[in-house]
């Protein structure tokens, strides 16, 4: 029998302190307790210390006769560099469901990098009073997902290269002396070149008696390097990684090629993570990755490569969603990567299984504005979990709206403009255009949308009923002003009352662009119906990369698109809603195992630098008591 829901009662104060402040002052429960709350039984838990654990994917067996909860997603209207509190949002909503209105409620994020953890954005947790605990397991370590993908990535990186090399210095007899050895008069096989095998047609018992040429298909995968997409990846952003030259030892003289690195979480093994659906999916789309092409124009795969069987070993336990809490004590899965500019920015399929079994309400969140993560979300995420949202919730903020309007530029660690701090309607007024922008967006798949105007102590009621108003106007079911970050769950109290009331409304979810379409079509419809663009440009290699998948037969995946988060545009200059621009597409990578084709728009990258002061210069241990200060 589940146990009974026990809020945890927030130790407000005021002013209120820092976010690790109120981490650490905070109250936790057993995640023991969190688990038997939330009807998750004892087996079905794998404990990382008394505050978090990952959940066995065997739940799934156990719940599947029970309903799915109510489905809501928390998108925002375009940011400023410091970003709207869309975590913040998602978990104070949380908190006044479970915590103040007595709904079974499960929230479901995204991990934060550590790249902009120690870069410039600091923790990403939530903010205030509307926190995911622990806090510095959540922003660092937490039970090691990232790491499991960045050595995955990293392992199938050396197995390529490995491969390459090996069949660079040796014979086809070699090769195939070493990769088939004899052992006790008997031929051994690898246990994942039985797939190549099967490719050619080639059973266990013909190995002795190969021709030539088969012999020399079966040993040389004879990858073209020109054509090799596959990078490595680290979660540190680290500029100087993104191009570099490798094969210098003396030991690899000649057998060089330039490449280079990205962050982790815009790797294909965390898309991977975040959009299997099950062990089996898990399996099957590593072995899918296709890593470049043979001299012949044929995709190499990770299966090709034998390596597929290891990634998946080295991903099992990654797969399991991380159990934690909110500050109020509600459960939230934390699982998969961020960054819906460079990746596709939302939390795992897996996670929201099992929380739309376990709750009434399960909020998820999509990252950036709804022209990135709310889209991915709805045209990638969907299409493989089979689950479809009830309601949305696209938080704003006086202070974003009023940059759009054409206010002061704003910059991290700069204190805000006046223009930002004192009433100023005509300059607000201005930028409501990328909030009726981006709530058009979301109402163009048919769900109905909440604004949540996020609540900052320098606002005015003559600005928020502006905003209020001009929601209401353009489509949205309600706009409700919050104070979660001030004062938790107690409030988003009217914002989720306003939720609830959006997720009884018809709900008729479609797609924006049917996948048979041809690929720059979607991109197109894409660029038009949610970037506002006249058109989009298609850069040389950009065409022959589309030529090429289209040859392939990788053209009916879905599109995820790179680019800025800080425009509707390609350009992060073009503020409010821009018209008359055109996107101009200068790459587009395959990422055959997750799922989609990933074009590169602007100068989006996916490795990001460091700034001249980065967030990892207030980090430190205290010495003292063992904890850690500075990191938010």
């Amino acid at each position: 029998m589940t146990r009974p829901f026990t809020p945890t009662p927030l130790k407000r104060r005021y002013p209120v302190p820092s976010d690790i402040e109120i981490a650490q002052e905070a109250e936790l429960k057993p995640i023991t307790q969190v688990a038997e709350e939330a009807g998750i039984l004892p087996e079905e838990l794998e404990l990382y210390g008394p505050y978090k654990a990952k959940v066995k994917l065997e739940i799934l067996e156990r719940l599947k006769d029970r309903p799915n909860g109510k489905y809501i997603v928390v998108t925002a209207i375009t940011p400023t560099p410091l970003g709207e509190g869309k975590t913040t949002t998602t978990v104070g909503l949380s908190q006044a469901l479970g915590a103040h209105l007595g709904q079974r409620v499960f929230t479901a994020i995204r991990q934060p990098s550590m790249g902009p953890t120690f870069g410039i954005k600091g923790g990403a947790a939530g903010g205030g009073y509307s926190q995911v605990i622990p806090m510095e397991d959540f922003n660092l370590h937490l039970t090691g997902d990232i790491h499991a993908v960045s050595i995955a990535t990293n392992l199938l990186a050396a197995a390529l290269d490995t491969r390459m090399f090996h069949e660079w210095r040796q014979s086809d007899e070699a090769l195939f002396r070493r990769l088939f050895p004899v052992k006790n008069g008997v031929r051994q096989i690898p246990r994942g070149y039985r797939y190549r095998m099967e490719k050619l047609g080639i059973k266990p018992e013909d190995l002795d008696h190969l021709t030539p040429e088969q012999r020399r298909k079966l040993v040389r995968l004879d990858v073209d390097p020109s054509t090799i997409t596959l990078r490595r990846v680290v979660d540190v952003n680290d500029r100087l990684l993104r191009e570099i030259e490798i094969g210098l030892g003396p030991d690899e003289k000649g057998f060089t090629r330039r490449t280079g690195f990205d962050i982790s979480v815009a790797s294909e093994i965390m898309a991977i993570l975040a959009l299997a659906t099950s062990l089996k999916d898990l399996r099957e789309r590593l072995g899918r990755i296709v890593v470049g092409l043979d001299r012949e124009g044929n995709p190499v795969t990770a299966e090709d490569l034998a390596v597929a069987g290891a990634l998946t070993v080295l991903m099992k336990d990654a797969l399991k969603p991380n159990l934690m809490q909110t500050l109020e004590g509600t459960p939230v899965f934390v699982h998969a990567g961020p960054f819906a500019n460079i990746a596709h920015g939302n939390s795992s399929i897996v996670a929201d299984y099992i929380a739309l079994k376990l709750a009434d309400y399960v909020v998820t969140e999509a990252g950036f504005g709804a022209d990135i993560g709310f889209e991915k979300f709805a045209d990638i995420k969907t299409r493989y979990s089979g689950l479809t949202p009830n309601a949305a919730v696209m938080v704003a903020t006086v202070r974003a709206l009023k940059m759009h309007g054409g206010g002061p530029k704003v910059s991290p660690g700069k204190p805000l403009d006046p223009a930002y701090t004192q009433e100023n309607l005509e300059l607000l007024r201005a930028g409501l255009p990328n909030l009726i922008h981006h709530i058009q967006t979301v109402r163009k798949y048919g769900i109905p949308v909440v604004v949540a105007i996020n609540a900052f102590s320098t606002d005015t009621p003559a600005e928020h009923e502006l905003i209020r108003q001009a929601a209401l106007e353009a489509g949205a079911f309600d706009a409700v002003v919050s104070r979660h970050w001030e004062l938790g769950g107690e409030g988003a109290v009217d914002l989720a009352k306003a939720v609830m009331k959006a997720t009884e409304q018809p709900s008729e979810f479609r797609f924006l662009y049917d996948l048979d379409l041809p690929i720059k079509e979607k991109i197109e419809i894409i660029a038009r119906e949610v970037y506002g663009a006249d058109g989009v440009d298609f850069e040389p290699l950009a065409e022959e990369r589309i030529a090429e998948y289209t040859r392939l037969g990788y053209d009916k995946l879905p599109i995820c698109i790179a680019k800025t988060h800080l425009s509707i545009s390609h350009d992060p200059n073009l503020k409010g809603a821009p018209r008359g621009f055109r996107v101009p597409v200068r790459d587009i990578r395959l990422s055959a195992g997750a799922g989609f084709l990933y074009p590169l728009v602007g100068k989006i990258r996916t490795m990001p630098g460091l700034p001249t002061r980065p967030a990892y210069m207030n980090v430190d241990l205290d010495l003292e008591t063992g904890r850690v200060v500075g990191l938010f």
